[in-house]
């Protein structure tokens, strides 16, 4: 009898990206944590900072689920209150958070309503903004290259004090300037910060004796950016000709 051979299945752009990611971040001794998907309206933003009347809150950044308190998360960043709300974690911590996220947006070439993002946190005594930097400078090299520099930016996000954005020298031209980062020879890349201490107090750990950074990457962008896909929806649109190339 003739061997039947079943065609070989391949993995996603995305899967491929979060496991680099997972892969880079690990060698900096971080470990993976999970959450739910569903979320309630305390750990995707009360405990984050965000205020009462940030407009992510409405209904047109959030998928509220009609008749119970619950919702869509938003961002990772609901998973890095759980793990430090739970008692078996205490600092020192280090972990990133991979995840599907929800936005209720319009779709087009770079917005999704379902994206993936990845997020950071490390929490210990004596935490500054250069070790932000030092992992963020580790994973940008890692991921493109040793020739790769960052620029930090000032930014703002509820959760974190200072905030900051990251860029990198543009992968593509090596800063010289092209149409992938519009001619600036800079690509951004991730927020970033010091976790606020409304943040720590809200998980029950002490600001005066505990300081972290956290970070939040779209890893569906890194995926775009890293095999010239130009629209973001071809990522999740089915068509087996899209995984068969990886």
């Amino acid at each position: 009898m003739a061997e039947i051979t079943a065609p070989k299945g391949h993995v996603h752009p995305i899967s491929r990206v979060i496991d680099d990611l997972v892969k880079v971040f690990a060698d900096q001794g971080f470990s993976v944590a999970s959450g739910p998907e569903i979320e309630d309206e305390f750990h995707n933003f009360d405990a984050l900072n965000v205020p009462k009347d940030h407009p992510a809150r409405d209904m047109q950044d959030t998928f509220w689920i009609a008749d119970v308190p619950k919702l869509l998360r938003t961002h990772t960043s609901n998973v890095q209150i759980r793990y430090m709300k739970d008692e078996g974690h205490k600092p020192p911590l280090k972990i990133v958070v991979p995840g599907k996220v929800f936005r209720n947006e319009t779709t087009d070439r770079t917005h999704e309503v379902q994206f993936h993002q990845m997020e950071g946190l490390c929490v210990g005594e004596g935490i500054s903004m250069a070790h932000l930097k030092h992992a963020l400078l580790s994973f940008a090299k890692a991921l493109w290259g040793d020739s790769t520099k960052i620029q930090l930016r000032p930014s703002y996000f509820p959760f974190v004090e200072p905030g900051i954005e990251l860029a990198a020298s543009c992968f593509a031209c090596g800063g010289k300037g092209c149409s992938t980062c519009k001619g600036s020879g800079w690509v951004e890349i991730l927020g970033a910060g010091m976790v606020h201490p409304n943040v720590l107090n809200a998980v029950g750990i002490n600001p005066r004796l505990y300081t972290g950074f956290a970070f939040g990457m779209g890893v569906d962008r890194i995926a775009m950016m890293k095999y010239g896909i130009d629209d973001i929806r071809v990522l999740y649109s089915g068509d087996l000709r899209v995984v068969n190339q990886f």
